[in-house]
């Protein structure tokens, strides 16, 4: 079983801000090497255009890590099985709820329970990671144009 360690780092170098992933294999018995990557999500983001196509850039456990770029309107759908955390890198979203309307600054997380209706919305592109269950479709229940189904790994 792949175990994972993430540990997420904000370095500053000349007044900028980085936000960097760190991951490894969990080492087994007998003193296996472990190899450790160094991802940078800026250059992840730049590597891509297209808005509410999530990418993969990690695994946890059960779980992907995932970078999308945001903007315009989703569409309202729940995740019945799975949880849904969106973390804010750059810019600004809502996610719309039937009762209320969250707003997500840079910095700023916000976690959906499963089978909350939802819709994310971003009046100008916004940068975004995902920690979600790698059973989780973007778009839960509802399957449209907007669906990816077989995710892309950079």
């Amino acid at each position: 079983m792949n175990v994972y360690f993430l540990k997420l780092l904000q370095q500053e170098r000349g007044g900028s801000q980085k936000l960097l992933l760190l991951f490894a294999p969990r080492p087994k018995a007998c003193g296996m090497e472990v190899k450790m990557e160094k991802i940078n999500i800026k250059d992840k983001l730049n590597t891509f255009s297209e808005y509410w196509s999530p990418k993969i850039v990690g695994d946890i456990n059960e779980t992907y890590v995932k970078l999308a770029k945001l903007k315009g309107e989703f569409v309202w759908h729940m995740h019945e099985n799975e949880d849904e955390m969106f973390m804010v890198i750059k810019g600004r979203m809502v996610i719309k709820l039937r009762t209320e309307e969250i707003i997500l600054n840079e910095g700023e997380i916000f976690i959906i329970p499963r089978g909350i209706e939802h819709m994310p919305v971003a009046e100008e592109e916004v940068h975004v990671m995902l920690f979600e269950p790698k059973t989780t479709l973007n778009t839960g229940n509802v399957k449209n144009e907007k669906t990816v189904e077989i995710l892309e790994k950079i």
